[in-house]
């Protein structure tokens, strides 16, 4: 068969890897291109992010400013629409009791916040039921449909 059908790299083009410390004959022996002692003529040397030789580096000259946020203390406050409860409530009950408490079990039960979270009760939607609601906010509109269905807005306290 002749050899023109089979691919292969040209001649010259792909050289064999050096390999090191392979006895003085190979020209990489001994110390291998490291040079002689120190930190970076061993095996295993990283030298850190920001090194600078010893020298302080410039990271730690400059003086350090801005505002530092404690997310710890911070608070994550959730939006809950009106018609988000609404939909909750449908699922739960289809007979539709007046007076239904809406409260923060309520909210954890429907996967509506987290433990931590504050919730805010925004205006989107509408309600069709009187609702006795528990909230650490309320936006304007939101109260309005409440009082306007019958129900009641109630404040709880932020910690």
């Amino acid at each position: 068969m002749d050899n023109n059908f089979f691919l292969s790299p040209n001649h010259g083009s792909r050289k064999k890897k050096l390999r090191l410390g392979r006895g003085q004959g190979s020209g990489k022996g001994g110390t291998c291109g490291r040079g002689h002692k120190g930190a970076k003529s061993r095996s295993g040397f990283s030298k850190k992010k920001g090194f600078e030789g010893g020298q302080m580096p410039l990271q730690r000259r400059i003086p350090k400013f801005g505002f530092r946020r404690n997310f710890k203390k911070s608070k994550k406050i959730v939006g809950i629409n009106l018609d988000t409860i609404q939909n909750c409530i449908n699922k739960i009950n289809q007979k539709q009791e007046k007076n239904i408490l809406i409260n923060k079990e309520f909210y954890l039960k429907n996967n509506l916040i987290r433990k931590n979270h504050f919730v805010k009760i925004l205006g989107r939607g509408e309600l069709h039921t009187s609702l006795k609601i528990y909230a650490y906010k309320f936006s304007k509109k939101a109260l309005f449909s409440i009082q306007k269905i019958g129900g009641e807005a109630l404040l709880i306290k932020l910690l």
